[in-house]
């Protein structure tokens, strides 16, 4: 008996040891970790932005010097038919090779269009900075809905199971009451119909959670074969926005947006654009210097040899293009008024993107907790209702009715929760908060 007994608890610590160890699981940080890493759609946009600072290397060469050199070397055949002294007509045949090489050395003095095209390429590199800023704000939204959206998809596939034993629960007792003579057919049918009902929701659950880990999968490019950190709720910290003013957080959103960052970069733009296409109008001004060499250059110079040095000023005035350059100043003049006005689109959109989110938090806070309030409700009316069918004083339908509006109240519960979060993550996104201190706050109520 004491082997025996002895080899029990030796069994029962080695499975306590075994569900005591630490299981890794999925967070919200290691997911941003991962999805900063491998998100098609981040990596695409820091080439675009790398692609956009060149932009500014390729204007500030324009003010050095251009060196070339060419050289190029013919065969040369020439038939020539002359008459003679006695007026007949002769051909001669004459075979000869000629080279030319030269090294021409420009430098620009004056030309305005260079100091636009700086200009322009300056703000085409901020506006591509803050694209690339935008796209990760974005990215910060995308694994907060993603990841949340995993989670309510599992709790709801939980919520889904618990009302499925309840109803199969229901079901047997309601076969037991009608073969005892304590109940009716239709006590079977009514709890038959929702167990079945319910059936059909945990198969939509199932396939909603394989959706969403395919989604974030594809977010952060590898297998999501563990376990996605649940929230604590010993952790979980419902509070108002602070400020409270929805005022003060879209002013916020206006100064570090972004997306009007990168609007004002291209109004400063097209503004530099206007420039470009005015300097048109103006002449040009360059120091030419020039090495070259040529040996038999054309008929005349058969079998000579030419050394020239050129040095000198190369002045370009424009006197008529058919209109071009005028049109190309109400063209460029045309997108400024436009990248203007979109300043003035995403300004307000901002705004209604901040609104809607400051509602969402400061309603989330409200929601949940009468969603906690209905749950308790709840619970205790399906405790209730048990009780009073035993009692004689309720039906079983009164009972399916009850789990029914406790599996409802759980799932709206957890809906709610999740959406504080998202709109939490959001709003703190569109305001310019930092993006790793916005990820660690909430991953810091999941469970590790």
């Amino acid at each position: 008996m004491d082997k025996r007994l002895a080899r029990k608890r030796a069994l029962v610590l080695a499975a306590a040891a075994v569900f005591h160890l630490p299981a890794w699981s999925l967070d919200l940080a290691e997911t941003y970790r991962l999805a900063l890493e491998q998100d098609a759609t981040i990596r695409a946009s820091r080439a675009a932005a790398e692609a956009g600072r060149e932009r500014l290397p390729q204007a500030r060469s324009q003010f050095f010097p251009n060196i070339s050199a060419n050289s190029s070397r013919f065969k040369n055949e020439l038939d020539s038919t002359t008459p003679d002294f006695l007026g007949r007509t002769v051909t001669n045949s004459e075979k000869y090779r000629s080279t030319n090489d030269a090294l021409v050395v420009r430098q620009p003095l004056f030309r305005t269009e260079l100091l636009a095209q700086y200009r322009q390429a300056e703000a085409i590199v901020a506006d591509a900075e803050a694209v690339l800023e935008r796209d990760q704000q974005n990215l910060v939204m995308r694994v907060a809905q993603t990841y949340f959206e995993a989670l309510l998809t599992e709790q709801q596939l939980v919520l889904v199971g618990i009302q499925k034993a309840a109803y199969t629960t229901q079901v047997d007792a309601a076969r037991k009451g009608f073969a005892a003579g304590a109940g009716t057919r239709t006590d079977i049918d009514e709890a038959q119909s929702r167990l079945d009902l319910i059936v059909a929701q945990e198969l939509e659950a199932r396939q909603n959670v394989e959706l969403v880990r395919r989604q974030l999968q594809a977010l952060i490019n590898r297998p999501v074969t563990e376990t996605v950190a649940r929230i604590d709720l010993a952790k979980f910290q419902l509070a108002p926005p602070t400020p409270s003013s929805v005022e003060a957080w879209t002013a916020q959103a206006e100064a570090f947006s972004p997306e009007i960052q990168s609007a004002k970069a291209q109004v400063d733009a097209a503004r530099a654009m206007v420039d470009k296409a005015k300097s048109g109008h103006y002449p040009t001004l360059d120091a030419v210097a020039q090495l070259s060499r040529s040996i038999s250059d054309n008929v005349t110079r058969i079998n000579t040899e030419y050394n020239q040095r050129q040095i000198g000023l190369q002045l370009n005035v424009p006197i008529f293009q058919g209109g071009y350059v005028n049109s190309q100043v109400r063209e460029a003049l045309a997108l400024v008024t436009r990248a203007e006005n979109v300043i003035e689109e995403v300004r307000r959109d901002l705004g209604v993107r901040v609104h809607r989110e400051h509602r969402g938090v400061t309603e989330g806070v409200l929601k949940v907790q009468a969603l906690e309030q209905a749950v308790r409700s709840a619970e205790q009316l399906a405790l209730s209702s048990k009780r009073s069918f035993e009692a004689g004083v309720r039906t079983r339908l009164d009972i399916l009715n009850a789990e029914q509006q406790l599996g409802t109240a759980r799932r709206d519960l957890a809906q709610a929760r999740f959406t504080y979060l998202v709109s939490r993550v959001r709003l703190k996104a569109l305001a310019g908060g930092l993006k790793a201190e916005n990820i660690d706050e909430i991953n810091g109520w999941l469970q590790h």
